[in-house]
């Protein structure tokens, strides 16, 4: 299922990605820094929910209290909680 996340605090504003189950698959992040969100979705690609959660969860940027990565963290689990609901 795609879906999209609006984030909430940084550069980007967007994330949209792939969940099969609890596996997320094709990140694409629009704005933020280009280096980082090339990086961020082939590190991702292929893991769970979870495991996505342990490696992202509350990295700040800079003075800010989230981060692209942090972002992720709340796109993944909110997509997977709107998927189990859809299902």
């Amino acid at each position: 299922m795609e879906y999209n996340y609006k984030t909430k605090g940084t550069c980007s504003t967007n994330i949209k990605l792939n969940i099969e189950g609890d596996i997320v698959s094709d990140v694409v992040f629009t704005g933020g820094c280009n280096g980082n969100l090339k990086a961020i979705p082939i590190l991702v690609d292929g893991l769970t929910v979870e495991q996505i959660e342990k490696k992202c969860k509350g990295i700040t940027c800079g003075f800010k209290s989230t981060s692209c990565a942090d972002q992720l963290a709340c796109a993944v689990r909110e997509a997977y909680e709107y998927a189990k609901k859809s299902n």
